[in-house]
C-alpha cells in the first residue's frame, strides 16, 4: 500500500494508541470497539511494513519505526490545526484579500476608509485599482476585482449597488476672476465661459450635460482634461470654470472660489457595487462590514447615504 494512501482516521487512532498507551482506552475516546481499533492498528503496520506496536509483558511498547511515524503525526495534525485557525481568519475576514477598483474621483474618498480597516486588519490585501470609468467598467464586465466604487453605477441584472456618500459637484473659477466676487449667477450666464470638463462617459460630465440638456443650455467653449487634479490647477491657473465634486476640493486653498450658482445644485452618490453572479471574498465582506458601521466615523456625516446593509446582506454574499 501506498503510504500517501494511508487515511487520517488510521493515523488518528495509532496517535490515540500511543499517547493513552491502551487500545480499550483508545476505544473508549473515539467511540470504537476495541477490535476495530487493534483492526485499524494493523492496517497501518501493513501499510508501513512495519511493526509499530508491541504487546510485551501485558503492556504496549511502540517501536522505533512507530516513534519516528508518531512524530510525522503531530507535524501533520499540527499543520492542519494551524491551517483551521487560517480557516477561522479567513471566514473572519481577518485574512484573504479585496480587489477593489475605482473611478478616479473616489481616489479622494475611499483611502479615508481604507486606513482604518487595514490597520484593524493588517493581514487582509487590500490591492487597489484606479481608472476612468471606462476603464473600471471594463473591470467590471470582466470580474477583475470584488469591489468597485462608481459614482454612476453600471445598470446590469448582475450588478447591485449601494449608496455611500452624496458626491455635491461645485462650479469653482480661479479667484481672480471676474465673477469670485459675484454673490449668485445663473447657469445661463455661465455657459458663455469657458469649461474645463473631463472626458465623455465621466459621472460629472454625465450629470453636468444631463442638466445643460434639459434646460436648453449648450456650452460655447470647452477643454478636455485627464483628471480632477488637472481641471483644478488649470482652474486656479486662469483657464477656465471647472465642475468638480466638493470631496476633490482642497480645504483652504485660495487660489480659486466656489460659484453660488442660482437654482442649480447638482449632486449624484458614490456608490460600492457588487458582482452577484461572483462569489465575494471573506475579505471583501469584512470590509464591507467595516464601512457599513464607521461611515459616519470616517467620512462627512453630512453626506453619509448609508445603503451598505443590502450589500453584506445579500444572500449571493457567502460567509
Amino acid at each position: 500500500m501506498d503510504l500517501r494512501h494511508i487515511s487520517f482516521r488510521l493515523l488518528e487512532v495509532f496517535m490515540s494508541v500511543v499517547k493513552t498507551g491502551s487500545i480499550s482506552e483508545t476505544a473508549r475516546a473515539l467511540h470504537l470497539t476495541q477490535p476495530t481499533v487493534s483492526l485499524q492498528i494493523k492496517r497501518l503496520q501493513e501499510a508501513v511494513a512495519e511493526p509499530l506496536i508491541l504487546m510485551q509483558q501485558q503492556k504496549l511498547t511502540v517501536t522505533e519505526a512507530g516513534l519516528e511515524l508518531f512524530k510525522t503525526c503531530q507535524q501533520i495534525f499540527g499543520q492542519f490545526d494551524d491551517y483551521k485557525d487560517f480557516l477561522a481568519e479567513l471566514r473572519g475576514g481577518e485574512r484573504g484579500r479585496c480587489k477593489i477598483a475605482m473611478v478616479n474621483t473616489a481616489q479622494y474618498i475611499l483611502p479615508k476608509l481604507l486606513g482604518p480597516y487595514s490597520n484593524l486588519h493588517p493581514h487582509v490585501e487590500l490591492p487597489l485599482e484606479i481608472g476612468n470609468r471606462a476603464e473600471v467598467l471594463g473591470r467590471f464586465d470582466r470580474g477583475e476585482d470584488d469591489i468597485y466604487v462608481f459614482s454612476h453605477p453600471p445598470s446590469l441584472e448582475h450588478a447591485k449597488a449601494a449608496r455611500f456618500l452624496q458626491n455635491p459637484l461645485e462650479f469653482i473659477v480661479p479667484s481672480t476672476h471676474s465673477l469670485a466676487a459675484a454673490s449668485e449667477i445663473t447657469l445661463a450666464e455661465l455657459t458663455s465661459y469657458r469649461f474645463l470638463l473631463r472626458e465623455p462617459g465621466s459621472a460629472t460630465r454625465m450629470l453636468f450635460e444631463s442638466e445643460l440638456q434639459g434646460r436648453g443650455l449648450v456650452l460655447s467653449n470647452s477643454v478636455q482634461m485627464a483628471s480632477n487634479e488637472a481641471i483644478r490647477v488649470a482652474v486656479s491657473s486662469g483657464m477656465g470654470v471647472g465642475v468638480l465634486s466638493r470631496h476633490v476640493l482642497p480645504k483652504g486653498d485660495e487660489s480659486f472660489k466656489v460659484l453660488s450658482v442660482k437654482d442649480t445644485q447638482l449632486a449624484s452618490h458614490w456608490y460600492f457595487v457588487i458582482r452577484t453572479d461572483r462569489h465575494l471574498s471573506h475579505a471583501a465582506r469584512s470590509f464591507l462590514q467595516f464601512a457599513e458601521h464607521n461611515l459616519t466615523r470616517y467620512l462627512d456625516a453630512r453626506w453619509v447615504c448609508n445603503e451598505l446593509g443590502q450589500l453584506v446582506r445579500l444572500h449571493g454574499c457567502r460567509r
